[in-house]
């Protein structure tokens, strides 16, 4: 091969890390892909004598690019209307298996990741979660190897205080969100409050297109008699398909043969403390 075909075969070698990283950083599916299409134009655009390392190029130039992106996305989101929540990504949708997710990357890490300041989630996610060192952090945020350092501390004190680690195998959380599903379709809400932590929380994205709940739903009793009054609404209309949302066991859930949501479950001791339904038409896009 010529070095032409050699870049463009290392490049999508390395291209589900490239489009992980910067949907770690922007938790968005789509700007994550648009971000690393930039990057190979700008990698066929520079001098190839100065690179040395084509792969640690391309992470800090998708990283620097993302992170421009992530700051002018804080005041879209602002605007959002009812919870913002980033954009599922589901396993099956995509057989070439065009991102890399670690199981960190899960739908309740990423809200969790919005709360933090750009530069801080960008030094995090590079360095605990990709690995890279501070020094290949520095490159992409544009501070000094000891300011990033900095910044992953109080990303990752954040962090632990809103997000600690649950140890549950896939299996149990897999048994969990089988029989939330089931429970979730019928009238008995006493089975489903028995699948609830007593403080659960419920958060669904419409985007202001479709009908969703404006708030986080708090508590077991509350978030239990919300999705039954969802399952009377829609009736036979509605079914539940098994799926692996974000690197764990989640939910599809089709209206009359079509996908109108899906759901992220945070599991721990066997029940169910946090529900991410993302209903927005436009981040169902690349599940279909």
């Amino acid at each position: 091969m010529n070095s032409d075909e050699d870049l463009a075969a290392e490049f999508e070698a390395i291209r589900p890390r490239l489009v992980g990283v910067a949907y770690g950083l922007l938790g968005s599916l789509d700007e994550a892909e648009d971000v690393v299409q930039d990057a190979w134009f700008r990698l066929g655009r520079a001098e190839r004598g100065q690179i040395q390392d084509v792969t640690g190029w391309l992470v800090v130039t998708v990283s620097r690019l993302a992170l421009d992106v992530l700051r002018s996305a804080r005041v879209r989101r602002e605007e959002y209307v009812g919870p913002w929540l980033p954009e599922p990504v589901v396993a099956e949708a995509d057989p070439a298996d065009r991102v890399t997710l670690t199981e960190s990357m899960s739908m309740a890490m990423l809200v969790v990741l919005e709360s933090l300041s750009p530069a801080e989630r960008t030094a995090f996610v590079l360095h605990d979660v990709f690995g890279l060192s501070f020094e290949e952090v520095a490159q992409a945020v544009g501070r000094s190897p000891a300011a990033c350092r900095q910044l992953a501390t109080r990303a990752r004190k954040h962090v632990t205080a809103r997000a600690p680690r649950f140890e549950v195998d896939a299996t149990e959380h897999r048994r969990v969100v089988e029989a939330f599903a089931r429970a979730s379709t019928g009238d008995d809400i006493d089975a489903l409050v028995a699948l609830l932590d007593p403080d659960v929380v419920l958060r669904s994205d419409g985007g202001g297109v479709v009908h969703a709940a404006r708030r986080p739903i708090h508590g077991a009793e509350q978030v239990a008699r919300f999705l039954i009054r969802v399952a009377v609404r829609l009736g036979a209309r509605s079914r539940f398909a098994p799926a692996t949302v974000n690197g764990w066991p989640g939910l599809l859930r089709f209206r009359n043969g079509e996908l109108s949501g899906v759901f992220g479950l945070t599991v721990a001791d066997g029940r169910v403390m946090e529900i991410f339904i993302v209903m927005n038409p436009e981040k169902l896009r690349s599940v279909r």
